[in-house]
């Protein structure tokens, strides 16, 4: 059986999400896009995982798309297979019930640095850049990086990666709110992980819906929070236990509101 480009695993109330291409230096292509999203639904649906950290084996974060995956792509596919279902593969990170940390222990470039965007948190090691070097190939960012990063960072800061080419150092990111904290190389995760643990360790119930209301003030969405939050409520209702006992009863239902 081959091994798989993503993985998740759980460490008690931590769940870890790995990129695992790294002569590739985790590169995304299709094939890395699907088990992440399959990676997500694992970590979403894992019993006690309250905090999510993303990382990449090897030297690299993320890369971003793999040219070759892409090139040869004619524009109606580019558009379809690679940039929408790159943005819903995205989404759904952004949009996971649990908070997440992207761990950082290697360059987050372009699509890379949208991966790690779409989390809620950033820990980056000193030796690593983060950027968006689209433009100096002739594309652009097209996973979010020039709407989610602004509403995150400002599109100044979007503006000099993207339209200036500059690559950023973990201080400067974080001088700039690109991270949210830096640490020696090779001590990345450990940061995440202690960080997950005070996380983890507040309402469990009280976090997730603290992350959607933040969620929609952010414009990430509103729709579903909105019908998340309510459908959370009344599932803790008297109201729901007698309409489903009824139902189930072919009875009519009698109210109490509880």
């Amino acid at each position: 059986m081959a091994e798989r480009l993503v993985t998740f695993e759980q460490d008690d109330a931590i769940g870890i999400i790995t990129l695992r291409r790294p002569d590739k230096f985790n590169a995304l292509d299709i094939p890395m896009l699907r088990a992440l999203e399959t990676a997500l639904d694992e970590a979403e649906m894992a019993g006690g995982v309250r905090v999510v950290l993303l990382c990449g084996e090897g030297k690299g974060f993320c890369a971003g798309g793999d040219v070759e995956a892409w090139a040869q792509m004619n524009a109606a596919d580019f558009q379809v297979q690679w940039v929408r279902y790159g943005h819903r593969v995205f989404d759904r990170l952004a949009r996971l019930r649990q908070p997440t940390i992207a761990v950082l222990s290697g360059h987050a470039l372009g699509g890379g640095l949208e991966l790690a965007v779409a989390c809620d948190f950033r820990v980056a090691e000193t030796q690593i850049k983060l950027g968006f070097p689209e433009t100096s190939i002739g594309v652009v960012p097209g996973w979010s990086g020039t709407q989610r990063a602004v509403r995150r960072f400002g599109a100044q800061t979007v503006r000099r990666m993207a339209l200036g080419g500059e690559a950023f150092l973990a201080t400067e990111a974080l001088a700039l709110g690109v991270v949210d904290r830096v640490t020696e190389t090779g001590n990345g995760l450990a940061e995440a992980k202690a960080w997950a643990e005070r996380i983890a360790a507040r309402g469990p119930l009280a976090t997730e819906a603290a992350k959607l209301m933040i969620a929609v003030a952010e414009g990430e969405e509103s729709a579903a929070a909105t019908e998340a939050l309510a459908s959370s409520f009344i599932a803790l209702t008297g109201d729901l236990k007698a309409g489903v006992s009824a139902f189930k009863a072919k009875q009519k239902p009698a109210f109490s509101r509880s």
